[in-house]
């Protein structure tokens, strides 16, 4: 059984896309689903790249993805990983990968210099919050997400 882990190519954006709107199916999300095959060809591959995927493959087949962009902390004065998004396939979960991915990241957070590795997790996805209290990650409790979209956007910024 072999695991590769890599980054994505130009050609694999539709795998990508398609991953997307799985994980957002998974997470009962895929009404928010907004993004096409070329917003996220843009935001991988286009002049000014936003963020960065890495693709899992289960003895070749596709198996899952993490897809995420570089921070910023002012009181560390560093930039960090932020992953936004994290997916294996529900015939493959069991086997290591997601953990695999997080690894891989992990190390390219040590090999940077980066001392943060952040991301979020719904309150209901107790399988996914197991696993990162497993391996050591701790939720930060005082702090709450909060996001301007639509028109609420458009008017903080007239």
């Amino acid at each position: 059984m072999t695991l590769e882990i890599r980054e994505a190519r130009a050609s694999e954006v539709g795998l990508v896309h398609d991953f997307i709107r799985k994980l957002a199916d998974y997470e009962k999300l895929l009404h928010e689903v907004a993004a096409s095959e070329d917003d996220i060809r843009e935001a991988l591959f286009g002049k000014n790249p936003r963020c960065h995927c890495e693709l899992a493959f289960w003895e070749g087949a596709p198996a899952g993805f993490a897809l995420w962009f570089y921070n910023f902390s002012t009181f560390a004065g560093k930039a960090g990983i932020y992953l936004e998004d994290l997916y294996v396939e529900p015939q493959l979960r069991g086997r290591g990968i997601g953990k695999a991915l997080l690894k891989h990241l992990a190390r390219r957070c040590v090999a940077e210099g980066l001392p943060r590795f952040q991301w979020s997790v719904l309150n209901w996805n107790t399988p996914s919050i197991a696993v990162y209290e497993a391996m050591g990650a701790k939720p930060v409790d005082d702090w709450t997400v909060y996001r301007l979209t639509g028109p609420e956007l458009e008017a903080l910024a007239t």
